[in-house]
C-alpha cells in the first residue's frame, strides 16, 4: 500500500510476537515495555512519512518496521519484483550454507524440466533447508524457496547467525525470603479489625493479602474496603499487604463482563490509575490480581491489562502477583506463560478440584497438586511459582447428579467430624483422610484436610523449589496447620 509491506497484524499475533495489542473500541495499537507504554494510530508515520500501521475494514497491518523494532526476527520484503513475496525469519539456530560452483539456474521444484524462477551466479551463497540425492531445497538471497542442483554447490558448511536484536527486560520485585501468604476475606469494613487476632494464630506468614477492591461496573469503577490503619498494624508486625483486585466477590460485581471492561484502553488506563492512587493513600505494598470465570474472549485483554499494570507496579515499586486456577486446556486463554514475563509471582490455585455442583470428590487431592505444579512450571520459572493450598474442605451428601455439597473450614469440618461420629481412614491415592457415613439425608463423604494432608502438599512445594506457599482462607484453619505451613 503506497510503496509499503504491511502484514497482518493477526498473523504477527500467532507466529512472532503475541504483545501487539489492538484496541479495536479505540483503534488503538497498543505495545507495553517494561517502563512505557506505547501507543499507535493510523496517523502514525515513520522516519519516511510512511504509516506504520494500516488498516482495511476490520483488518490492521504492521509494517515491517514496527514489527522488527520490538520482534527478534529477520525481515525483508521483496515488493518492487514481479514475484512479491515476504521472507520472515525468526530461527537463529546455525544454517547450512553453501556457495553456487557456476552460475545456476534455479527452479521450482527439483527437475530440469521444472520452471526456472530466477539464477544465482557462480559464488553466490544459498542456504541449504533440505538435501535429497540430486537436489537440494534452498533459499535465495533474494528470498525465494527454490531448488538447485546439488553438483552446482560447493562449500557447504555450518554459519552461526547472530542478532542484533535486544529484548526488553521486564525487571521484577521479588521477596528475599521464601513467601508465606494468606488471604483475609474482608467483606464489610469491620472484617479489617479482625487481622490482629486471626494474624496472632499463625505462624511465619509474611503476606497477608485482604480483598479489599471489587470491581463494580463496566467501566472499571469498583467498590472498596481499604483501611490505613490494617496496612500500619500489618507493617508493624513484618507484613506485606498485597491488596486483592478481583471481579466475582460482592453483589456489585454479578454484571462486570470483563471481555468488555478490559477491551477499552482508557477503562484499563484509568484502573490502574485509581490503583496506584489506593497504594498511595492507604501504602499497602501489592497487589493481587484475582479474576475468575472469564470468557475466552477476555484472554486478549485480561493479559493486557497485566501487562499494563505491571508497567506502573514497576515504577511505584508494587509486587504485583496473579492468581490462576490450575493449568488446564479450558484456561490456557489466562496465558500463564505470558503472566510469568511480566508479572512478579505467579499463583496457583491448587482447590476447588471438584466443586459445588460437580461430583463428590476432594478440593485438592496429593497428585492433582503436584500436576498443576509441574504443568505450571512448564510455563513459568519456579522463582515466581506461589502453590496456593485450601483452608477448607466439602462435606458432600448424595451421590452422582444428585450430590451437594457444603463448604467448611478445616476448624468446623473437625469439630463436625467428632460430632458425627464419621471414621476417617487414610487414603493414599489422595493424600488425605476419607470418611463416609450413611444419614438420613443420605450418603455424606468428606476428603479431610489437616496438618497430614496440608503437610504433604508444603512437601511437595519444597520438592519444586516454588518461591511460597500461600493459604485460603485466614479463619479457616486450625493453628496446629501452622506447624506445617511455611519453612520453619
Amino acid at each position: 500500500m503506497d510503496g509499503q509491506t504491511y502484514l497482518p497484524a493477526t498473523w504477527v499475533d500467532a507466529n512472532l510476537n503475541e504483545r501487539f495489542y489492538w484496541d479495536a473500541n479505540e483503534e488503538i495499537l497498543v505495545y507495553a515495555l517494561p517502563e512505557e507504554i506505547v501507543k499507535i494510530d493510523e496517523t502514525t508515520v515513520d522516519e519516511d512519512g510512511k504509516k506504520i500501521l494500516y488498516r482495511e475494514g476490520d483488518a490492521v497491518y504492521l509494517s515491517p518496521a514496527l514489527i522488527q523494532k520490538y520482534t527478534d526476527v529477520r525481515l525483508q520484503a521483496y515488493d518492487g519484483e514481479a514475484q512479491k513475496r515476504v521472507c520472515v525469519e525468526n530461527n537463529w539456530d546455525p544454517v547450512t550454507v553453501a556457495d553456487a560452483a557456476w552460475s545456476a539456474k534455479i527452479r521450482l521444484r527439483g527437475g530440469l524440466k521444472s520452471p526456472i524462477v530466477t539464477e544465482i551466479k557462480r559464488g553466490g551463497t544459498v542456504t541449504v533447508l533440505e538435501q535429497y540425492d540430486n537436489w537440494a531445497r534452498v533459499m535465495t538471497p533474494d528470498g525465494h524457496i527454490v531448488y538447485m542442483h546439488k553438483w552446482k554447490m560447493k562449500h557447504l558448511h555450518e554459519e552461526t547467525l547472530k542478532s542484533d536484536f535486544t529484548a526488553p527486560v521486564y525487571q521484577n520485585i521479588s521477596l528475599d525470603q521464601k513467601i508465606v501468604m494468606v488471604w483475609h476475606q474482608v467483606t464489610i469494613a469491620a472484617a479489617n479489625q479482625a487481622m490482629d487476632s486471626l494474624i496472632a494464630k499463625t505462624k511465619g506468614v509474611n503476606v497477608i493479602a485482604p480483598t479489599w477492591f471489587t470491581l463494580s461496573s463496566n467501566s472499571g469503577a469498583y467498590e472498596s474496603l481499604a483501611d490505613k490503619s490494617y496496612v500500619d498494624r500489618a507493617h508493624e508486625k513484618g507484613l506485606q499487604v498485597w491488596a486483592v483486585l478481583d471481579n466475582f466477590s460482592r453483589e456489585c460485581s454479578k454484571n462486570v463482563q470483563a471481555e468488555v471492561l478490559l477491551s477499552r484502553t482508557s477503562v484499563r488506563e484509568k484502573l490502574i490509575e485509581n490503583m496506584m492512587t489506593e497504594a498511595d493513600r492507604y501504602g499497602f505494598d501489592g497487589i493481587n490480581l484475582d479474576f475468575e470465570s472469564l470468557k475466552t474472549a477476555a484472554g486478549v485483554h485480561y493479559i493486557e491489562f497485566i501487562r499494563e499494570l505491571s508497567v506502573s507496579c514497576r515504577k511505584k515499586g508494587l509486587v504485583l502477583s496473579v492468581d490462576n486456577y490450575v493449568p488446564a486446556v479450558y484456561n490456557r486463554f489466562y496465558n500463564q506463560k505470558e503472566q510469568g514475563n511480566v508479572a512478579d509471582y505467579v499463583i496457583i490455585m491448587g482447590y476447588d478440584e471438584h466443586y459445588a455442583g460437580g461430583e463428590a470428590g476432594s478440593v485438592s487431592s496429593i497428585g492433582y497438586v503436584e500436576n498443576g505444579i509441574k504443568d505450571m512450571l512448564s510455563l513459568v520459572p519456579k522463582e515466581k511459582v506461589i502453590n496456593a493450598v485450601p483452608f477448607y474442605t466439602r462435606l458432600w451428601t448424595g451421590s452422582g447428579d444428585n450430590a451437594s455439597s457444603r463448604a467448611m473450614g478445616i476448624s468446623e469440618a473437625t469439630k463436625w467430624v467428632s460430632e458425627s461420629g464419621m471414621d476417617l481412614t487414610w487414603d493414599d491415592s489422595a493424600g488425605q483422610y476419607y470418611g463416609r457415613l450413611d444419614s438420613q439425608n443420605g450418603e455424606q463423604q468428606l476428603w479431610m484436610e489437616e496438618t497430614r494432608s496440608l503437610g504433604l502438599k508444603m512437601d511437595l512445594i519444597k520438592k519444586y523449589d516454588l518461591a511460597g506457599v500461600a493459604g485460603w482462607r485466614l479463619g479457616l484453619e486450625t493453628s496446629d496447620v501452622w506447624d506445617v505451613i511455611g519453612w520453619e
